[in-house]
Protein backbone atom coordinates (compact mmCIF):
# COMPACT_ATOMS: atom_id res chain seq x y z
CA UNK A 1 0.00 0.00 0.00
CA UNK A 2 1.21 3.62 -1.09
CA UNK A 3 2.56 5.59 2.26
CA UNK A 4 2.42 8.49 0.61
CA UNK A 5 2.93 10.85 -2.79
CA UNK A 6 6.02 12.73 -4.12
CA UNK A 7 6.01 15.45 -6.88
CA UNK A 8 7.05 14.23 -10.13
CA UNK A 9 6.75 17.05 -11.89
CA UNK A 10 5.16 21.07 -12.53
CA UNK A 11 4.66 22.87 -15.73
CA UNK A 12 2.88 25.65 -15.79
CA UNK A 13 1.23 28.44 -18.08
CA UNK A 14 0.86 32.58 -17.79
CA UNK A 15 -1.44 34.35 -20.50
CA UNK A 16 0.64 36.09 -23.19
CA UNK A 17 -0.71 39.78 -22.44
CA UNK A 18 1.13 41.22 -19.79
CA UNK A 19 0.32 44.10 -17.46
CA UNK A 20 3.21 46.57 -16.64
CA UNK A 21 3.30 49.55 -13.56
CA UNK A 22 3.99 51.62 -16.53
CA UNK A 23 1.04 51.43 -18.03
CA UNK A 24 -1.35 51.44 -15.47
CA UNK A 25 0.41 54.78 -14.00
CA UNK A 26 -0.34 55.78 -17.83
CA UNK A 27 -3.85 54.44 -17.61
CA UNK A 28 -4.48 56.02 -14.53
CA UNK A 29 -1.93 59.13 -13.93
CA UNK A 30 -3.06 59.81 -10.28
CA UNK A 31 -1.91 55.98 -8.83
CA UNK A 32 1.42 56.30 -7.27
CA UNK A 33 2.72 52.98 -8.28
CA UNK A 34 6.09 53.14 -6.60
CA UNK A 35 4.27 53.33 -3.38
CA UNK A 36 2.04 50.20 -5.23
CA UNK A 37 5.48 48.14 -6.49
CA UNK A 38 7.17 48.77 -2.34
CA UNK A 39 3.87 47.27 -0.75
CA UNK A 40 2.57 44.69 -3.39
CA UNK A 41 5.98 44.06 -4.89
CA UNK A 42 4.53 43.46 -8.66
CA UNK A 43 6.17 45.29 -11.56
CA UNK A 44 4.33 42.98 -14.44
CA UNK A 45 1.42 40.58 -13.98
CA UNK A 46 -0.12 38.86 -16.70
CA UNK A 47 -3.91 39.05 -17.65
CA UNK A 48 -5.95 36.65 -19.71
CA UNK A 49 -7.80 37.93 -22.92
CA UNK A 50 -11.66 38.24 -22.25
CA UNK A 51 -12.17 34.82 -24.31
CA UNK A 52 -9.41 32.95 -22.11
CA UNK A 53 -10.28 31.36 -18.87
CA UNK A 54 -8.92 29.92 -16.33
CA UNK A 55 -9.83 26.23 -18.02
CA UNK A 56 -7.88 27.27 -20.98
CA UNK A 57 -4.93 28.10 -18.97
CA UNK A 58 -4.81 25.37 -16.74
CA UNK A 59 -5.51 23.06 -20.43
CA UNK A 60 -2.02 24.53 -21.65
CA UNK A 61 -0.61 23.93 -18.20
CA UNK A 62 -1.45 20.08 -18.47
CA UNK A 63 -0.48 19.95 -22.26
CA UNK A 64 3.30 21.21 -20.99
CA UNK A 65 3.37 18.94 -18.49
CA UNK A 66 2.71 16.19 -20.56
CA UNK A 67 5.00 17.04 -23.26
CA UNK A 68 8.08 17.19 -20.56
CA UNK A 69 6.61 13.76 -19.15
CA UNK A 70 5.27 11.29 -21.53
CA UNK A 71 4.86 8.81 -19.43
CA UNK A 72 1.99 10.81 -17.33
CA UNK A 73 -0.88 11.29 -19.23
CA UNK A 74 -1.31 7.54 -19.70
CA UNK A 75 -0.94 6.88 -15.90
CA UNK A 76 -3.58 9.47 -14.78
CA UNK A 77 -6.21 8.18 -12.25
CA UNK A 78 -7.42 11.53 -10.68
CA UNK A 79 -8.08 15.09 -11.21
CA UNK A 80 -8.37 17.62 -8.51
CA UNK A 81 -8.99 21.20 -9.69
CA UNK A 82 -8.77 24.08 -7.78
CA UNK A 83 -10.35 27.56 -9.08
CA UNK A 84 -12.50 30.20 -8.01
CA UNK A 85 -13.03 31.60 -11.73
CA UNK A 86 -14.85 28.35 -13.35
CA UNK A 87 -16.39 28.56 -16.85
CA UNK A 88 -19.34 27.53 -15.39
CA UNK A 89 -21.83 27.22 -12.63
CA UNK A 90 -21.98 23.42 -13.61
CA UNK A 91 -20.53 20.93 -15.01
CA UNK A 92 -16.98 21.12 -12.96
CA UNK A 93 -13.83 22.26 -14.66
CA UNK A 94 -12.43 19.14 -13.80
CA UNK A 95 -15.00 17.37 -15.94
CA UNK A 96 -14.37 19.91 -19.09
CA UNK A 97 -10.87 19.10 -18.86
CA UNK A 98 -10.81 15.65 -18.70
CA UNK A 99 -12.78 15.72 -21.68
CA UNK A 100 -10.52 18.32 -23.34
CA UNK A 101 -6.95 16.10 -22.96
CA UNK A 102 -9.13 12.64 -23.71
CA UNK A 103 -8.27 11.09 -20.23
CA UNK A 104 -10.41 7.44 -19.67
CA UNK A 105 -13.36 7.31 -17.87
CA UNK A 106 -12.47 5.70 -14.78
CA UNK A 107 -10.27 8.57 -14.23
CA UNK A 108 -12.00 10.40 -10.79
CA UNK A 109 -12.16 14.36 -10.74
CA UNK A 110 -12.94 16.76 -8.05
CA UNK A 111 -13.45 20.62 -8.29
CA UNK A 112 -12.35 22.53 -5.17
CA UNK A 113 -12.33 26.86 -4.47
CA UNK A 114 -9.99 27.33 -1.64
CA UNK A 115 -8.19 30.04 -4.12
CA UNK A 116 -5.00 31.22 -2.35
CA UNK A 117 -4.83 27.74 -0.02
CA UNK A 118 -5.35 25.65 -2.93
CA UNK A 119 -2.02 23.76 -3.72
CA UNK A 120 -1.27 22.40 0.27
CA UNK A 121 -4.57 21.80 0.48
CA UNK A 122 -4.57 19.99 -2.60
CA UNK A 123 -1.45 17.76 -1.55
CA UNK A 124 -3.76 16.77 1.15
CA UNK A 125 -6.05 15.68 -0.67
CA UNK A 126 -4.27 13.87 -2.90
CA UNK A 127 -2.07 12.25 0.03
CA UNK A 128 -5.55 10.90 1.32
CA UNK A 129 -6.73 9.21 -2.16
CA UNK A 130 -3.00 7.77 -2.69
CA UNK A 131 -3.57 6.26 1.37
CA UNK A 132 -6.62 5.11 0.86
CA UNK A 133 -5.63 3.31 -2.41
CA UNK A 134 -8.12 5.36 -4.37
CA UNK A 135 -5.41 6.89 -6.75
CA UNK A 136 -1.85 6.44 -7.68
CA UNK A 137 -1.00 9.28 -10.13
CA UNK A 138 -3.06 12.49 -9.63
CA UNK A 139 -3.16 15.83 -11.56
CA UNK A 140 -3.41 18.82 -9.16
CA UNK A 141 -4.20 21.65 -11.45
CA UNK A 142 -4.31 25.32 -9.74
CA UNK A 143 -5.88 27.87 -11.89
CA UNK A 144 -7.20 31.19 -11.60
CA UNK A 145 -8.51 34.24 -13.30
CA UNK A 146 -9.11 36.93 -10.51
CA UNK A 147 -8.79 39.93 -13.65
CA UNK A 148 -11.95 39.12 -14.79
CA UNK A 149 -13.45 39.78 -10.63
CA UNK A 150 -11.78 43.10 -10.53
CA UNK A 151 -13.33 46.49 -11.09
CA UNK A 152 -10.96 47.90 -13.58
CA UNK A 153 -10.71 51.52 -11.24
CA UNK A 154 -9.78 49.35 -8.11
CA UNK A 155 -6.33 50.18 -7.60
CA UNK A 156 -6.15 48.00 -4.83
CA UNK A 157 -6.13 44.66 -6.27
CA UNK A 158 -5.50 45.29 -10.08
CA UNK A 159 -1.98 46.11 -9.31
CA UNK A 160 -1.59 42.85 -7.04
CA UNK A 161 -3.31 39.89 -9.19
CA UNK A 162 -2.67 38.40 -12.16
CA UNK A 163 -3.78 35.08 -14.01
CA UNK A 164 -2.28 32.21 -14.40
CA UNK A 165 -2.21 28.10 -13.89
CA UNK A 166 -0.08 25.49 -13.12
CA UNK A 167 -0.71 21.37 -13.69
CA UNK A 168 1.38 19.27 -10.51
CA UNK A 169 2.00 15.37 -11.63
CA UNK A 170 1.71 13.74 -7.88
CA UNK A 171 2.67 9.81 -7.73
CA UNK A 172 1.96 7.71 -4.62
CA UNK A 173 4.88 5.57 -3.68
CA UNK A 174 5.74 2.86 -0.84
CA UNK A 175 8.74 3.30 1.68
CA UNK A 176 8.04 7.10 2.31
CA UNK A 177 6.57 10.01 0.43
CA UNK A 178 7.97 13.45 -0.33
CA UNK A 179 4.49 14.71 1.77
CA UNK A 180 6.37 14.81 5.06
CA UNK A 181 3.79 16.84 6.63
CA UNK A 182 0.77 19.01 6.32
CA UNK A 183 -1.77 21.16 8.13
CA UNK A 184 -5.19 22.73 6.91
CA UNK A 185 -7.06 25.15 9.02
CA UNK A 186 -10.41 27.67 8.23
CA UNK A 187 -11.74 30.43 9.89
CA UNK A 188 -14.95 30.86 8.29
CA UNK A 189 -16.23 33.33 10.85
CA UNK A 190 -14.05 35.66 9.43
CA UNK A 191 -15.19 34.64 5.51
CA UNK A 192 -16.43 38.49 4.82
CA UNK A 193 -12.50 39.42 5.20
CA UNK A 194 -12.23 38.43 1.39
CA UNK A 195 -15.31 38.19 -0.71
CA UNK A 196 -17.59 38.83 -3.69
CA UNK A 197 -20.42 39.44 -2.43
CA UNK A 198 -23.00 39.14 -4.87
CA UNK A 199 -23.56 36.99 -8.07
CA UNK A 200 -23.98 33.66 -6.39
CA UNK A 201 -27.28 32.50 -5.37
CA UNK A 202 -27.52 34.06 -1.97
CA UNK A 203 -27.23 37.39 -3.96
CA UNK A 204 -27.96 37.09 -7.55
CA UNK A 205 -26.72 39.66 -10.27
CA UNK A 206 -28.89 42.71 -9.98
CA UNK A 207 -28.91 46.72 -11.17
CA UNK A 208 -28.06 47.48 -7.71
CA UNK A 209 -25.42 44.71 -7.20
CA UNK A 210 -24.21 46.56 -10.66
CA UNK A 211 -23.89 49.88 -9.15
CA UNK A 212 -20.61 51.26 -8.65
CA UNK A 213 -18.91 52.18 -5.15
CA UNK A 214 -15.99 54.32 -4.08
CA UNK A 215 -13.84 53.88 -0.73
CA UNK A 216 -12.19 56.03 1.35
CA UNK A 217 -9.16 55.33 -0.52
CA UNK A 218 -11.04 55.76 -3.91
CA UNK A 219 -10.85 52.60 -5.21
CA UNK A 220 -13.93 51.46 -7.33
CA UNK A 221 -15.75 48.32 -7.36
CA UNK A 222 -19.32 46.79 -7.24
CA UNK A 223 -20.97 44.15 -5.33
CA UNK A 224 -19.87 41.86 -7.66
CA UNK A 225 -16.54 42.13 -7.28
CA UNK A 226 -13.90 41.29 -5.17
CA UNK A 227 -13.61 43.18 -1.85
CA UNK A 228 -10.47 42.38 -0.01
CA UNK A 229 -9.95 43.98 3.94
CA UNK A 230 -6.30 44.12 3.01
CA UNK A 231 -5.06 45.07 6.43
CA UNK A 232 -7.16 42.15 7.89
CA UNK A 233 -5.90 39.70 5.99
CA UNK A 234 -2.12 40.96 6.71
CA UNK A 235 -3.06 40.43 10.60
CA UNK A 236 -4.38 37.19 9.65
CA UNK A 237 -1.25 36.23 7.94
CA UNK A 238 0.80 37.84 10.81
CA UNK A 239 -0.56 35.68 13.29
CA UNK A 240 -2.51 32.31 12.12
CA UNK A 241 -0.21 31.53 9.30
CA UNK A 242 3.08 32.05 11.51
CA UNK A 243 1.45 30.19 14.51
CA UNK A 244 0.69 26.93 12.17
CA UNK A 245 4.26 27.03 10.23
CA UNK A 246 5.58 27.08 13.28
CA UNK A 247 4.14 24.18 14.71
CA UNK A 248 4.70 21.99 11.41
CA UNK A 249 8.46 23.09 11.99
CA UNK A 250 8.12 21.84 15.59
CA UNK A 251 6.56 18.66 15.11
CA UNK A 252 8.91 17.81 12.80
CA UNK A 253 11.64 18.89 14.56
CA UNK A 254 13.38 21.20 11.44
CA UNK A 255 14.42 24.56 11.98
CA UNK A 256 15.26 27.41 9.61
CA UNK A 257 18.89 24.98 8.60
CA UNK A 258 17.08 22.18 7.55
CA UNK A 259 14.86 23.22 5.31
CA UNK A 260 16.21 24.51 1.97
CA UNK A 261 13.93 27.23 0.67
CA UNK A 262 10.03 28.34 1.89
CA UNK A 263 8.26 28.83 -0.79
CA UNK A 264 5.04 30.89 0.54
CA UNK A 265 2.02 32.34 -1.03
CA UNK A 266 2.86 35.40 -3.45
CA UNK A 267 0.13 37.11 -1.78
CA UNK A 268 2.64 40.74 -1.63
CA UNK A 269 5.91 42.73 -0.36
CA UNK A 270 3.92 43.29 2.55
CA UNK A 271 2.86 39.46 3.67
CA UNK A 272 6.31 37.91 2.56
CA UNK A 273 8.43 40.51 4.60
CA UNK A 274 5.69 40.06 7.49
CA UNK A 275 6.64 36.16 7.59
CA UNK A 276 10.24 36.71 6.89
CA UNK A 277 10.22 38.97 9.98
CA UNK A 278 7.96 36.94 12.37
CA UNK A 279 9.57 33.72 11.48
CA UNK A 280 13.03 35.07 11.79
CA UNK A 281 13.67 33.20 8.35
CA UNK A 282 17.21 34.55 6.43
CA UNK A 283 15.65 36.71 3.72
CA UNK A 284 17.66 34.69 0.87
CA UNK A 285 15.93 31.31 2.26
CA UNK A 286 12.64 33.10 1.43
CA UNK A 287 11.90 32.90 -2.56
CA UNK A 288 10.03 35.59 -4.30
CA UNK A 289 8.79 35.87 -8.07
CA UNK A 290 5.52 37.87 -7.75
CA UNK A 291 7.68 40.77 -9.07
CA UNK A 292 7.22 39.02 -12.51
CA UNK A 293 4.13 37.20 -12.40
CA UNK A 294 2.03 39.10 -9.54
CA UNK A 295 0.02 37.27 -7.06
CA UNK A 296 -1.97 34.12 -9.17
CA UNK A 297 -4.04 32.81 -6.47
CA UNK A 298 -4.30 29.10 -6.29
CA UNK A 299 -1.39 28.52 -8.38
CA UNK A 300 0.73 31.12 -6.77
CA UNK A 301 2.96 28.25 -4.83
CA UNK A 302 3.67 25.42 -7.68
CA UNK A 303 4.59 28.75 -10.38
CA UNK A 304 6.96 29.85 -7.63
CA UNK A 305 8.38 25.91 -7.01
CA UNK A 306 8.97 25.64 -10.62
CA UNK A 307 10.72 28.85 -11.21
CA UNK A 308 12.49 28.20 -8.08
CA UNK A 309 13.56 24.54 -9.37
CA UNK A 310 14.59 26.08 -12.88
CA UNK A 311 16.99 28.64 -10.55
CA UNK A 312 18.86 26.14 -9.05
CA UNK A 313 17.55 26.94 -5.88
CA UNK A 314 15.98 23.62 -4.82
CA UNK A 315 16.73 20.29 -5.78
CA UNK A 316 16.21 16.57 -5.62
CA UNK A 317 16.00 15.50 -1.85
CA UNK A 318 15.66 19.00 -0.53
CA UNK A 319 13.41 19.82 1.96
CA UNK A 320 10.96 22.90 1.53
CA UNK A 321 7.83 24.23 3.31
CA UNK A 322 4.66 25.21 1.38
CA UNK A 323 2.29 27.87 2.54
CA UNK A 324 -0.89 29.22 1.13
CA UNK A 325 -3.56 31.23 2.78
CA UNK A 326 -6.88 33.23 1.62
CA UNK A 327 -10.73 32.99 0.54
CA UNK A 328 -12.62 31.45 3.56
CA UNK A 329 -10.26 32.54 5.33
CA UNK A 330 -8.47 29.42 5.25
CA UNK A 331 -4.78 28.67 5.20
CA UNK A 332 -2.75 25.60 5.05
CA UNK A 333 1.25 24.24 5.49
CA UNK A 334 2.83 21.76 3.78
CA UNK A 335 6.83 20.31 4.55
CA UNK A 336 7.85 18.28 1.38
CA UNK A 337 10.86 16.76 -0.05
CA UNK A 338 11.17 16.73 -3.23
Amino acid sequence: MPTGIVIRGIAYHLPAEGVTNEQLAAEHPGWDMSIVEARAGVVRRHVARPDETALDLAEAACKKLFAQHHEARGHVDAVLFCTQTPDYVMPPNGCVLHGRLGLPEGVFTLDFNHGCSGFPYGLALAQGLALAGFARSILLVTADTYSKCIHPEDRSARVLFGDGAAATWLAAVEGGGGLLDVACATAGKDHGKFIIPAGGCRTPRSDETARPITDDSQNVRTLEHIHMDGMGILKFVSVRVVKQIRAVMERNGVGADDVALFVFHQASNLALDSLTRLLRLPPKKVYRNLARVGNTVSASIPIALEDARREGRVGLGDKVLLSGFGVGLSWATALVRL
